[in-house]
């Protein structure tokens, strides 16, 4: 519906495609009726009706009846034509045959439709000549972009100069948007250890440890005075311990929230919560009771 509502707006050349195999699923006089239900968006429009698939089907072959309907719709497609004012150049333009899988009559059909391709020009309103003007940035754009399309090469000429197929396999990385292109072919851990690497990156770690640092440094200036200075070699010293220690912790869980649970030792899963229950149903848990504990004393801690 999308296209049938453009009919009515765009100003160009249309192409009705005729599919005179059949093979669409409509055969030629539904398509036949579907052309005359929209023929009044073709008006003051130049059309060209174009029968496809000729591979399968010559136009010669199809039956008189389907001749007669698309001979109707040619004497359609001259009526707009003639409607915007002047007989086409060439009758017999209006109706074409090709193929789009061997391409036979695809070059008639695209110079028909340029020859019936009609620009305005407006009326000179003075003596000042008015040449068509295209910016130097559009075109210097298009001088780069038809220069890089020559030198950039594809993944065929990759192929090619890697030994060929089956040898060269590119990349899957080369696309990644990254501030360094080397950062590419960089190795990212999935687990390591057993453990998921994802878990332990801290991406503000950096910003924890100045905190810690800070912290650390006010509590023990105040505790040895104002006049307390570390030196060099302690300040390195307590770097490489926080780290050490922040590294404990990520290792450890310690970081994580503890959630407090509350044990319930009425709903234990032993027996005497069996007896309960089956006495409750009225029957006797003597032997059921008997057969778990020799169960259980049976099983060995290997």
């Amino acid at each position: 519906m999308c296209s049938i509502t453009a009919l009515a707006h765009l100003r160009a050349i249309l192409l009705f495609f005729l599919d005179i195999f059949g093979s669409c699923g409509y055969n030629i006089a539904q398509q036949a009726v579907f052309f005359h239900s929209i023929k009044s968006l073709f008006m003051n429009k130049p059309l060209i009706i174009v029968c496809n698939k000729t591979d399968l089907q010559s136009f010669d072959g199809i039956y008189e009846e389907d001749r007669k309907l698309v001979m109707e719709m040619k004497s359609e497609a001259l009526k707009t034509v003639i409607g915007q004012g002047g007989e086409p150049k060439n009758e017999e333009g209006v109706l074409l045959t090709m193929s789009t899988l061997t391409k036979d009559g695809e070059i008639t059909m695209k110079n028909s439709a340029c020859e019936r391709f009609h620009v305005a020009l407006p009326k000179p309103r003075d003596q000042k000549d008015r040449p068509p003007c295209i910016p130097q940035a559009i075109l210097g754009a298009k001088a780069t972009q038809a220069t890089e399309e020559k030198k950039r090469k594809n993944e065929k000429d990759l192929e090619e100069e890697n030994s060929g197929a089956g040898v060269f396999s590119d990349s899957l990385k080369n696309d990644y948007l990254l501030a360094n292109d080397e950062w590419k072919e960089d190795v990212l851990l999935e687990f390591l250890d057993g453990h998921n690497v994802y878990e332990f990156i801290d991406l503000n770690i950096l910003l924890r440890l100045e905190e810690l640092e800070r912290d650390k440094g006010l509590l023990q200036a105040e505790e040895k005075g104002d006049d307390f200075e570390m030196d060099g070699e302690a300040e390195i010293r307590k770097k490489s311990l926080l780290i050490q220690q922040h590294i404990m912790k990520k290792r450890s869980a310690e970081s994580w929230p503890v959630v407090q649970r509350k044990f319930d030792t009425d709903i234990q899963f032993n027996t005497e919560r069996m007896g309960r229950q089956l006495s409750s149903l009225g029957l006797d848990p003597s032997l059921a009771i008997n057969y778990a504990r020799s169960n259980s004393r049976g099983w060995k801690r290997e």
